[in-house]
């Protein structure tokens, strides 16, 4: 079955789903809204806590723990805790500093534990004095479950063969569709078994939604169609957005009520992301000739 095909199948089944209802990230059985808050950008903390009462309930702290996500955790946390899937995560390499990392997070977030620790970025095998140490944040109860992330596709492989991680963050968008390949195809079939999948990146910076980086004579992306797009894959579970405002965040919102995308409008967006990817690569090999 062809990449396009087994898409088109997913949206097909998923066309009676409703996208208001949360989803089990596999294994670790945590349900979640589908769509993640990412507190890099700033969007209001009324705007977090008015999205947790429409079903958005992961948290993501990254590298950026912006104060209004945290003050919105102050607020919730105290009567929903329960509810909360807040994931914290470390890009750090070295295993003594990994503790200590979690610990402050914990603190400004007003937490005891975290539901999920993100190892971040690794291209690579986890090196063991890291993941030794994430072990032993999950032993003490400080996080309840393990997630990696990767922008090399191959480093999945590993990362799920491995079986530490119970969630991935997986780069896929319109105009980085190479997870379809490279990553999917590798989860265990039975869902239940698989680890939870979220999307990142799923606006590619927002290059889907700027109409300078866009083929002439095409209609530009509202702000929901990157996440319909993601979607309506049937290996997503949830896609992650970083909101700077309210009205992104209701944008992003949207797409939870439009549902699944149809196969057209699977293909059109395919086509733009097409030219989005052209034209990166195109922009990068004019910058390594000037640069010669």
């Amino acid at each position: 079955m062809s990449t396009e095909t087994a898409v088109a199948a997913g949206e097909a089944a998923a066309s009676g789903a409703d996208w208001r209802t949360p989803v089990t990230l596999g294994r670790t059985g945590l349900r979640v809204g589908r769509l993640g808050l990412g507190a890099s950008y700033g969007a209001p903390t009324a705007a977090y806590e008015e999205a947790f009462e429409r079903g958005l309930n992961y948290f993501y702290l990254g590298t950026r723990r912006h104060p209004t996500m945290l003050a919105a955790l102050h607020a919730l946390a105290p009567r929903a805790r329960e509810k909360l899937v807040v994931a914290v995560q470390s890009y750090t390499r070295v295993g003594a500093v990994l503790a200590p990392s979690i610990w402050l997070a914990l603190r400004k977030a007003r937490l005891d534990y975290a539901d999920v620790l993100l190892l971040g970025l690794w291209n690579g095998p986890v090196w063991r004095g890291v993941l030794d140490a994430a072990l032993r944040l999950q032993e003490k109860g400080l996080v309840r479950h393990l997630a990696i992330s990767a922008h090399e596709r191959p480093a999945f492989g590993a990362h799920l063969a491995g079986g530490a991680a119970g969630l991935v963050h997986v780069r896929y968008n319109a105009a980085h569709r190479g997870a379809e390949q490279e990553v999917f195809p590798l989860l265990p079939a039975e869902r239940a078994a698989r680890p939870g999948v979220l999307t990142f990146t799923t606006t590619r910076w927002g290059h889907l939604l700027d109409p300078a980086r866009l083929p002439a004579g095409e209609r530009v992306p509202r702000g929901r169609d990157p996440y319909r797009f993601a979607l309506t894959h049937p290996d997503v579970d949830a896609a992650m957005c970083g909101p700077a405002s309210r009205a992104q965040l209701q944008e992003a919102l949207a797409a939870l009520e439009e549902g699944p995308m149809s196969p057209d409008e699977l293909a059109w967006m395919r086509r733009l992301g097409d030219h989005v990817r052209g034209q990166s690569i195109a922009d990068t090999a004019l910058k390594k000739m000037i640069r010669t």
